[in-house]
C-alpha cells in the first residue's frame, strides 16, 4: 500500500484536554517482555564522479535509489505530492532528510544482534544499487565538502516549511538540515518512573555519547575547529525546541511535564487535506483552544499532537519511547555499538542504578558545560569533580557492559551483546575520538586533501 505522508484522518476524534496527551505519552508504557530497540541512521549521498552530492532527480540519483530498493528488494513506496520519498517494510522505513541524506529507520527488534543484522542488510542492499550507478555513501557527522549552495533539497512540503523559519530562530539551522547526519537508538519504558530515570541518566550522558562518536571535524572542504560540528550545529539551531531540558531534573517532572513543554514549543505546521499547512510559530495551546490562525474553529486529532511531537528536537526526544539524539553518524560497526551502548544502560536496572549514581549531583549548569564542551575537547572536556570525560567513558562503558550480560541475549553462536562496545573500548582507552583520528589523517596521510574521506569513510 502507498500511503500518502501529507494525510491524516480527519475524521478522528479531537483532543478534548491535556490530560489526553498525558495519557497518550502513557500509552508507550511496556511491560520490559515488550521492550525493543529501534535504531535510525543517516547517511550522505554522493556521485564517484566528481564527489557531488546525490540529486534528487536523474540516472544516479536518490529516486532511483528509492526504485531500485522498491523494484529490488520489495518495500513498499510512501508518495508525496507525487513524488517518491520514503519506503517502508517489516516495521523499518527508508527516508529522506532535508539534503538527500538517506536515512534507515529500523524496526522495533529484541537484540543488538538482531540490529546489527538489519544495518547490515540495509547497507547490502544500497550498496548492490549503488554500485552500479556510481553513488557512493558516507557516514560522518556533517557533509565535508559541499556548500548549502551545492547541496539539493528534498521534495518534501515539511522541510520546505522548516527551511523558512529556521532563519528566524537560529543561524545555524540550514546547516542542521542540510548538512548533518545522526545515529539514533530508540528505547521503551514501563513506566512514568521508569521513564524519568531512564530520560535523566541518558540526558545527562548525552555529552557523553557525543564524544565517543565524535566524527564532524569538516566542513567546506577544510576543518572546522570542532570535533562535533554537528554538536555545535545544535547549539544555534532553535533553542525552543533543542537542548538538555533541565526541567526534567526537577521535582516532579513526568509525563504532564512533558506535555507541558511540548505544548509550549512553536508549531511547523499542520497537515490537512494532502498538504502542509505552514504553523511555524504558531501555538499548540491556541490549537487545542479552537484558536489557531489559519484552522480558526479546528481542535487538532492526536495524530497532530504525534506530528508536533516529531518537530521537537532534544538531546533525548520523548514519544511514547526515548530518542537518543546527541551523537554523530559513523561507519557501521559503530552504528551497532551506538544502541549497545545505550541498551547496555537503559534495559538493566542495576546499570541504569550505577550509571544514575554517577550523574545524580551533577547540575544543570554542569551538564551544559559538558555538553559545550565536547564539541572541541572530546574525551579530554571536564566532568563534574575536574577529571577527563575519558575517565567517564571508562566508567560508563562498564556500565554498559554489565548491562548487556545482565540481559543475556545470545547470538547462534552464543556470544552476548556485550562484544559489540569493544570498538568504544579502544576510543575510551586511548581518549581519542574517531573526529580526532580523522584530522591525523588530514594533517598526515591525506596532506590536507579532504577528497580521501571518501574512499576512507564510504560504505
Amino acid at each position: 500500500m502507498t500511503t500518502p505522508t501529507s494525510d491524516i484522518d480527519e475524521a478522528a476524534p479531537r483532543i478534548g484536554g491535556k490530560s489526553e496527551l498525558v495519557e497518550y505519552l502513557e500509552g508507550g508504557n511496556k511491560p520490559k517482555t515488550d521492550w525493543r530497540i529501534g535504531t535510525e541512521h543517516e547517511k550522505f549521498g554522493f556521485l564517484w564522479d566528481g564527489l557531488k552530492p546525490l540529486p534528487y532527480e536523474g540516472k544516479a540519483s536518490v529516486r532511483a535509489m528509492l526504485e531500485g530498493l522498491r523494484d529490488r528488494f520489495g518495500w513498499e513506496p510512501i508518495i508525496e505530492g507525487g513524488h517518491l520519498i520514503g519506503l517502508k517494510k517489516n516495521g523499518a522505513s527508508v527516508s529522506l532528510e532535508p539534503g538527500g541524506q538517506f536515512e534507515l529507520s529500523g524496526a522495533p527488534l529484541e537484540s543488538i544482534h538482531e540490529t546489527c543484522i538489519e544495518v547490515g542488510q540495509h547497507l547490502a542492499e544500497v550498496r548492490a544499487l549503488a554500485e552500479p550507478l556510481g553513488i557512493g555513501f558516507l557516514g560522518l557527522g556533517a557533509s565535508p565538502i559541499w556548500s548549502l549552495a551545492e547541496t539539493p533539497v528534498m521534495p518534501k512540503g515539511r522541510y520546505r516549511i522548516m527551511t523558512a523559519y529556521m532563519d528566524k530562530v537560529g543561524r545555524l539551522g540550514r546547516q542542521m538540515m542540510f548538512r548533518t547526519c545522526t545515529v539514533q537508538a530508540n528505547l521503551d519504558f514501563s513506566s512514568e518512573a521508569d521513564m524519568v530515570q531512564k530520560m535523566r541518566v541518558s540526558l545527562a550522558l548525552q555529552p557523553l555519547g557525543t564524544a565517543l562518536f565524535a566524527n564532524s571535524p569538516f566542513i567546506d572542504g577544510r576543518p572546522n575547529g570542532f570535533l562535533s560540528y554537528r554538536s555545535q550545529i545544535w547549539t544555534d539551531t532553535d533553542p525552543d525546541r533543542s537542548g538538555m531540558l533541565p526541567f526534567a531534573f526537577e521535582q516532579g517532572f513526568g509525563f504532564e511535564q512533558y506535555v507541558d513543554y511540548a505544548l509550549d514549543v512553536p508549531m511547523y505546521f499542520v497537515r490537512r487535506g494532502g498538504q502542509y499547512l505552514d504553523a511555524s510559530g504558531l501555538s499548540f495551546r491556541d490549537f487545542m483552544d479552537g484558536k489557531l490562525a489559519i484552522l480558526p474553529g479546528e481542535r487538532p486529532a492526536m495524530d497532530d499532537f504525534a506530528d508536533h511531537l516529531s518537530t521537537i528536537f532534544p538531546e533525548v526526544r520523548l514519544k511514547r519511547f526515548l530518542e537518543m539524539r546527541g551523537s554523530d553518524a559513523g561507519p557501521w560497526d559503530r552504528l551497532c555499538a551506538f544502541s549497545a551502548f545505550w541498551t547496555g544502560i537503559l534495559y538493566s536496572q542495576s546499570a541504569l542504578d550505577a550509571a544514575w549514581d554517577l550523574v545524580k549531583h551533577w547540575t544543570a549548569p554542569e551538564r551544559e558545560v559538558m555538553r559545550q564542551g565536547v564539541r572541541t575537547l572530546g574525551l579530554r572536556t571536564p566532568i563534574p569533580g575536574g577529571r577527563p570525560m575519558q575517565d567517564l567513558a571508562r566508567e560508563v562503558l562498564a556500565i554498559s557492559r554489565a548491562g548487556l550480560r545482565d540481559r543475556g541475549r545470545l547470538s547462534a553462536a552464543g556470544d552476548d551483546e556485550s562484544g559489540f562496545l569493544s570498538g568504544l573500548d579502544e576510543i575510551a582507552a586511548s581518549g581519542i575520538t574517531p573526529a580526532e583520528r580523522l584530522l591525523q589523517l588530514y594533517h598526515g596521510p591525506w596532506k590536507k586533501d579532504l577528497t580521501k574521506v571518501f574512499a576512507e569513510e564510504a560504505y
